[in-house]
């Protein structure tokens, strides 16, 4: 006679739901990410005092971003078990999956520009007020500045190419160099000209590392040697 299993316990229920969730933690980049950058927005929200409403709109939409990322594990998971070989179905059902995440990703990021862009309005305007008075022309300067100084340190380091590999990435150099340069030039509107070109250089950054020419930590020299050196140059100059 066959003893039947016990029934889980509420405990064991939580139990289980906690480990899908470290494990997706554990073994997903991106859901680190996500997760990274959603106590980062709490931690802000707290510091400059958002409204009830605000913080409701933030909640739902990092649980939105969340839930659809650990959606995506589950669905890509299940396809890997179900077939083994290629199948246009199942690469659709993994992309379907990737765009839900996606959705999500933008409404997330939609929703916290409008929470903080009054938040941090005021005061960025007036830092770069301070930081900006320089003749646009400097911008040109700038972008052949860090793309000599970026090939310099790639023929020291002895890594990579010119425009590919090594440290630093000129790519999310030029990058940031614009984002830094449109931010000191630009005067109307210059907190949304600077968070879009910000956002730009981003996914700049990204795509070097996602396509796989460069690390993460070249990436991030990269972006720091272009903005600092526009900066110092439109200081310098101005």
């Amino acid at each position: 006679m066959a003893v039947g299993r016990r029934a889980p316990t509420l405990l064991d229920s939580f139990n289980v739901a906690l480990e899908g969730i470290i494990h997706v933690l554990r073994t997903q980049r991106n859901m680190r990410i996500h997760f990274a950058v959603a106590m980062g927005v709490l931690v802000t929200a707290v510091a400059t005092g958002v409204s009830r409403l605000e913080l409701i709109a933030l909640l739902l939409s990092i649980t939105f971003v969340l839930l659809a990322e650990m959606i995506n594990t589950a669905i890509e998971g299940a396809v890997d078990v179900s077939t083994t070989s290629f199948d246009p179905n199942a690469k659709l059902a993994k992309d379907i999956a990737a765009g839900a995440v996606l959705i999500a990703t933008v409404n997330a990021v939609a929703v916290g520009y409008l929470v903080f862009s009054d938040q941090f309005a005021d005061r960025s305007t007036r830092v770069l007020d301070w930081l900006a008075d320089a003749p646009a022309q400097l911008t040109l300067i700038a972008f052949v500045l860090v793309i000599f100084v970026g090939i310099a340190i790639k023929a020291l380091t002895h890594r990579g190419t010119p425009l590919r590999g090594g440290l630093p990435s000129v790519h999310a150099a030029l990058a940031f160099s614009g984002w830094m340069a449109l931010t000191l030039i630009i005067e109307d509107r210059r907190f949304l000209v600077s968070s879009i070109a910000l956002v730009l250089a981003l996914l700049v950054a990204q795509t070097r590392v996602e396509s796989g020419v460069h690390s993460t930590l070249e990436v991030l020299y990269g972006g720091l040697l272009g903005a600092l050196l526009t900066l110092v140059l439109f200081q310098v100059v101005a």
